[in-house]
């Protein structure tokens, strides 16, 4: 496994990888869920890829970006089967500084966009400048993000890019909770409340009212879209978001 912490360093690299490449961008902070994303990244022909970046377009200036989960060396030991980690620095996706030029496109309104207006926005800057630094053949996101897999697949199109976007299926724990990095600053209280995220998801008429009557702090929304219910909710000060298949 070669690791590289520079766009220069990466050009080198490449070169001596197969054109077919799948790749895995993530922020870190790995757990089962990214590592299931690299197991399908592995089952695609050619070599695999994966970059570690905390992009700060991403984040509101109340957000919690200086305080993400880093912690890369525990990140990079978990990893298995990759043969490139991207490790680039702020510099080498800004050249001309942080900013949000590549816009999210119709499968942006409503949903998290209403609650983080800057958010996607700032994905689509910087997966189109890690697109275009990397050249993937394939590129494997969560489906736990499902908008967020929306809006890459319509970016994808609309610059017409030769990339085959991949949805992996949410990962969750033994209660059914979708595996989060953000789970992480949940106390165990928070943490047995929210177990019932999915639940209430699941479960007929799901709505805010049943979210906050089980205990969450808030809620941002439940709503029906893609053939998906989709919901953000807090507990304390930890947002959570969810997608279940809605089969009703």
């Amino acid at each position: 496994m070669k690791i590289v912490r520079s766009y220069d360093e990466l050009k080198s690299a490449l070169a001596d990888l197969p054109a077919e490449r799948s790749y895995v961008p993530t922020m870190g902070a790995l757990h089962t869920g990214h590592l299931s994303l690299i197991e399908l990244a592995n089952a695609q022909p050619g070599s695999t890829i994966v970059s570690i970046f905390v992009n700060p377009t991403q984040f509101a200036p109340h957000e919690d970006f200086d305080s993400y989960p880093r912690d890369v060396e525990s990140d990079l030991a978990q990893l298995s089967g990759v043969d490139l980690v991207y490790l680039p620095r702020v510099e080498d996706l800004y050249p001309d500084g942080a900013t949000s030029d590549i816009k999210a496109g119709k499968s942006s309104k409503g949903l998290e966009t209403d609650f983080r207006p800057h958010f996607f926005d700032g994905v689509c800057s910087v997966v189109y400048r890690l697109f275009n630094q990397i050249q993937p053949s394939v590129a494997v996101f969560g489906e736990k993000d499902y908008q967020q897999l929306m809006i890459i697949r319509e970016m994808v199109e609309k610059y017409d890019l030769p990339i085959e976007i991949i949805g992996g299926p949410t990962m969750r724990d033994a209660y059914g909770l979708a595996l989060s990095s953000r789970n992480a600053y949940l106390t165990a209280d928070e943490l047995d409340l929210a177990r019932r995220f999915n639940v209430i998801l699941r479960g007929p008429e799901p709505s805010a009212q049943k979210l906050l009557d089980a205990g969450f702090t808030s809620v941002d929304y439940v709503e029906q879209r893609w053939g998906r219910i989709l919901g953000a909710v807090w507990l304390g000060k930890t947002r959570l978001i969810d997608n279940v298949a809605d089969t009703r």
